[in-house]
């Protein structure tokens, strides 16, 4: 009580709250002009991937190689120029090495991944992860794999044999919960289909934004300091709860059996113990942290691997002379032969493919980063202000018809590697570029490859009329998501005539 009076105060902290609300808005309305960056007023429903296009599309026409926008309440620096894209994500990385995601590693440990992670920590976490995915680990894990694809092979066959059509996200998102169950979290992946779905309710509850986690999020991405003061936590506990434990008891069992596996979750358990040793494993790869990284495999692998792969079946369905050509490049590598790491590798015609879908439907539409320390933008004199967030229009670049002539054709010719060599290093960024590249990358891409061989090896696909054409992508979706599903035909490649 100040005056005595609780009205009196009440009355006085409201004022005082809308004005100092009326002063930061307004103060941020006029940031991009008294910065001297032209204010790009663009308004959308659509994804936020989207929108950041038609935003890269009205600088291009005005010549424009940035500009300055305002997303969710707060000012947001846009790039429009190749070399730009290149300074932030790689050269001038230092000034940009974050992407500006909340977390609360004290009371939401499983948020503190290295996705969101940054600094110190982040490096460290970076050096300790990076041999998970070289191609020697990968060619390891590659039969838990395979094991896999054998479950996503019989599904389809039901399915087909029902005459059922293919939901295709449905059908991929569990062959891919199936391969992060068992490399991830080391569960075996025959008997995750026996029992009950446990470990798949829960992650997709992740995904399931209720009104309150939508309002923690805004709050959190707008104002992180306040959201630490008031310990905001973004993952449910219930599901935060599950995937600890998850973790907890698997690292303990492999502890007292000496059990050891070719997995993920194996690579960690090594890792901490070789830090143990090194007095460092604390500040690096707690068993909460093992568990963080574990759960990020499931958010990235969730969203981006399901994503591509309907999107590469789908535009494969729709130009069948494309989807022949690589079922013909499948049946000349591997003949009759079981599908092998090195096999993937060989199919060059579906790599252009998978690239050519990335491009038009790249899993990371934009790219966030937030700005540490003041920078000038080179040949300006505009200074990005420390704390200023960073936009990277991917799928406008993707889009741009000066780097891909006719961009809504899908070409895959535009990746053969003559073309590739004479375009920008940054014309094609769908995981990212430069220190922050998606470090699961080859990982996502090997069981993206896997499940297409095998589908396409068995079966000729073929647009529904249920798919709703053309797509319209759902706005609120984290990735690109259309509505209404995509839906396929599928009938085994030898009853064909």
């Amino acid at each position: 009580m100040i005056s005595g009076s609780l009205i009196g105060d009440s009355t006085a902290l409201f004022l005082t709250l809308l004005v100092a609300a009326f002063v930061y808005f307004r103060r941020n309305s006029t940031y991009w002009q008294r910065k001297n960056v032209e204010y790009l007023d663009l308004r959308s429903r659509e994804h936020t991937g989207i929108f950041l296009k038609q935003v890269y599309n009205l600088m291009k026409k005005k010549n424009l190689k940035h500009g300055g926008i305002y997303m969710k309440l707060s000012p947001v620096y846009v790039i429009a120029d190749l070399d730009y894209v290149k300074n932030i994500m790689t050269r001038d990385f230092q000034y940009f090495p974050h992407r500006g995601l909340y977390y609360n590693e004290e009371s939401d440990p499983l948020s503190a991944h290295i996705f969101n992670l940054s600094g110190e920590k982040w490096k460290n976490l970076r050096t300790v992860l990076n041999p998970i995915f070289t191609p020697n680990r990968m060619k390891k894990i590659f039969p838990i794999l395979m094991d896999c694809e054998t479950v996503l092979r019989k599904k389809v066959e039901l399915q087909v044999e029902k005459k059922k059509l293919i939901n295709v996200k449905n059908t991929v998102e569990g062959f891919v919960l199936d391969v992060i169950a068992c490399c991830a979290f080391g569960l075996d992946c025959e008997k995750l289909q026996s029992e009950d779905s446990t470990f798949k309710n829960f992650g997709k509850k992740i995904f399931t934004r209720s009104k309150s986690r939508r309002i923690k999020g805004i709050l959190v991405e707008n104002f992180p300091k306040l959201g630490q003061f008031l310990d905001v936590t973004l993952i449910p506990k219930d599901v935060s709860s599950f995937f600890m434990t998850l973790v907890k008891d698997t690292v303990s069992y492999r502890r007292e059996t000496n059990t050891v596996k070719n997995d993920f979750i194996q690579v960690l358990i090594d890792q901490k113990k070789n830090l143990v040793e090194d007095d460092n494993c604390d500040a690096t790869l707690s068993v909460e942290a093992i568990a963080a990284q574990c759960f990020i495999f499931y958010l990235a692998g969730f969203s981006t691997s399901p994503t591509l792969m309907t999107f590469v079946l789908y535009e494969l369905a729709k130009h069948q002379q494309i989807q022949e050509k690589v079922r013909n490049e499948i049946e000349t590598v591997l003949g009759n032969e079981e599908i092998t790491f090195e096999s993937i590798q060989d199919l060059v015609f579906l790599n252009q493919v998978v690239d050519e879908t990335l491009r038009k439907y790249p899993p990371a539409a934009y790219l966030t980063r937030k700005c540490v320390k003041d920078f000038e933008i080179p040949d300006s004199e505009v200074v990005i202000e420390k704390g200023t967030t960073v936009q990277i229009p991917v799928l406008g670049i993707h889009y741009d018809e000066e780097i891909y002539p006719d961009p809504e054709k899908f070409d895959p010719g535009r990746f053969v590697e003559e073309k590739k060599r004479e375009r920008h290093s940054c014309a094609h960024v769908p995981f990212g570029e430069g220190p922050r590249i998606c470090i699961g990358m080859r990982f996502g891409l090997l069981q993206s490859k896997l499940g297409l061989t095998s589908l396409l090896r068995n079966y000729k696909f073929k647009v529904s009329e249920r798919t709703k054409e053309p797509l319209k992508m759902i706005p609120s979706s984290l990735v690109l998501t259309p509505e209404g599903g995509i839906w396929l035909e599928a009938h085994k490649v030898e009853t064909l005539v």
